[in-house]
């Protein structure tokens, strides 16, 4: 726990693409529950925000 506080800490790849990842795969869970209409209505806006993270976050060193 604490590699990953201290990799979050210094801008590495490792730790932010599991959180790009993990961003990613809620906005989809969120995009195929069928009962609660607000996750529903967030969950294009969650994958996308979790996509460009990715993307940025490829971009930092190991």
């Amino acid at each position: 726990m604490t590699n990953f506080v201290n990799g979050l800490l210094r801008l590495r790849r490792g730790p932010w693409e599991m959180v790009a990842s993990i961003l990613i795969a809620l906005g989809v869970v969120m995009l195929m529950q069928p009962m609660i209409m607000s996750l529903f209505t967030y969950s294009f806006i969650i994958t996308l925000v979790g996509t460009v993270m990715f993307i940025i976050v490829s971009h930092f060193p190991e």
